[in-house]
């Protein structure tokens, strides 16, 4: 009797704290309008690190350490810009259409289980469009943490995120696609 009691306390507490990781989380993105971080990005191996900032809906701008590299997206084209090489994607055809879409992330958050990583980390697994995005959150603060997905070549692509300031004040110029070498 004591056994099924406990096991029916533990369910409780454990659906209770996966509910309230995942309010706060919810809470946590309807409340961002904007994110400005640090990143290291490792494509099957290859590391690159450099700053971003994020515009909820759908915008981003990242320039890389190294390289001279920049991506940006207006919220309907992706841009990548080396000295060398200029790439343009539709948004809508890369992973990032979904990650930088804090409305469509909160639906699906609302109605995915967690996965608690290294007793650090709350993921969330999205299958979506034939993509699977692995996002991460920090269990403390809630905060976007990183995410993992197939680039358009197939290449593991794994983005973290450290020294985040949310709601920073951004100039939408930064938003506006290069124009080619």
């Amino acid at each position: 009797m004591f056994k099924y009691l406990f096991i029916f306390i533990y369910l409780i507490l454990f659906s209770n704290s996966q509910a309230d990781n995942k309010d706060k989380i919810i809470e946590n993105l309807k409340n961002t309008e904007n994110l400005n971080f640090k990143f290291e990005q490792n494509i099957d191996g290859k590391i690159e690190n450099g700053n971003c900032t994020i515009q909820y809906p759908k915008k981003i701008y990242c320039k890389y350490i190294k390289n001279n590299k920049i991506l940006v997206s207006n919220g309907k084209s992706l841009v990548i810009k080396t000295r060398t090489s200029f790439y343009r994607y539709p948004l809508n055809k890369t992973p990032l259409n979904l990650i930088l879409n804090k409305n469509f992330l909160i639906k699906k958050i609302e109605n995915l289980n967690e996965r608690i990583i290294d007793k650090t980390y709350i993921n969330f697994e999205i299958v979506e469009n034939d993509s699977e995005i692995n996002i991460f959150f920090d269990d403390k603060n809630f905060n976007l943490v990183g995410w993992q997905t197939k680039d358009i070549y197939q290449n593991v692509n794994v983005t973290y995120l450290s020294s985040t300031q949310v709601n920073q004040e951004v100039d939408e110029d930064l938003f506006k696609l290069p124009a080619q070498n």
